[in-house]
């Protein structure tokens, strides 16, 4: 008898759309996009990872997908969903769902302000994340972000009169990469790559209908 689909909860969809269009910013042939079926798998091998966003910014509003992470020993690999001003740059705004390959059962939040993190935050999910799909969001507003797993807050922040808050206007990424040389090993772990190749799924990705930030000649507008 083959089991009953999961139950899809979209009351917290309010106001998103599932993403269609995206950039591949390294390795392309590492990320295979299935518009058809709303899933974007990322591969992890000897090429290295690859990352993926969404082709523009937007300012506030909820993001996230259902992912499955890669399974079998994946201890120094990072994979992940995070909204980013911009990737790399030394001043950018930043938050994060990170899983820390060395330990399946848990997700690492953050936030950055430009530039400037240490906000780590380790969750136990209570469920191994690469023996099925679960759904991962951020909900970023002017005054409060939530981190939610399966419909429930892991995580809240509100604003602080006086405290940097991120508020530029960001892409929503994803990746998989080695972080193994990070802190020595101690955050992610050692790599092993037993069981490469190892491939992210993610289904079913959301961004806002609204707040999308269009840039023309250096000058934001709203849409």
């Amino acid at each position: 008898m083959a089991d009953a689909p999961p139950t899809i909860h979209h009351h917290h969809h309010h106001g998103t759309t599932i993403l269609n269009q995206i950039a591949v910013d390294y390795c392309p042939e590492a990320c295979i996009h299935h518009p058809s079926a709303a899933e974007i798998h990322v591969a992890f091998d000897h090429r290295g990872g690859a990352r993926w966003r969404s082709t523009t910014r937007f300012r506030y509003g909820t993001f996230g997908a259902r992912i499955r992470c890669p399974g079998g020993n994946t201890s120094g690999l990072n994979y992940n969903i995070y909204l980013s001003s911009l990737e790399g740059d030394k001043s950018q705004d930043e938050i994060d769902f990170e899983f820390l390959g060395k330990d399946n059962t848990s997700v690492q939040t953050n936030f950055y302000t430009v530039g400037s993190g240490c906000r780590e935050q380790i969750h136990q999910l209570g469920f191994d994340a690469s023996e099925d799909f679960h759904e991962y969001l951020i909900k970023w507003g002017p005054e409060l972000i939530e981190w939610v797993v399966d419909g429930e807050v892991v995580r809240r922040e509100e604003r602080k009169e006086g405290e940097p808050w991120p508020e530029k206007p960001m892409f929503l990424y994803a990746s998989v990469w080695d972080a193994s040389y990070i802190d020595k090993g101690r955050w992610t772990g050692e790599y092993v790559g037993s069981d490469a190749p190892y491939v992210c799924k993610y289904k079913d990705v959301r961004v806002p209908i609204e707040n999308v930030v269009i840039e023309e000649e250096g000058e934001e507008e709203k849409k």
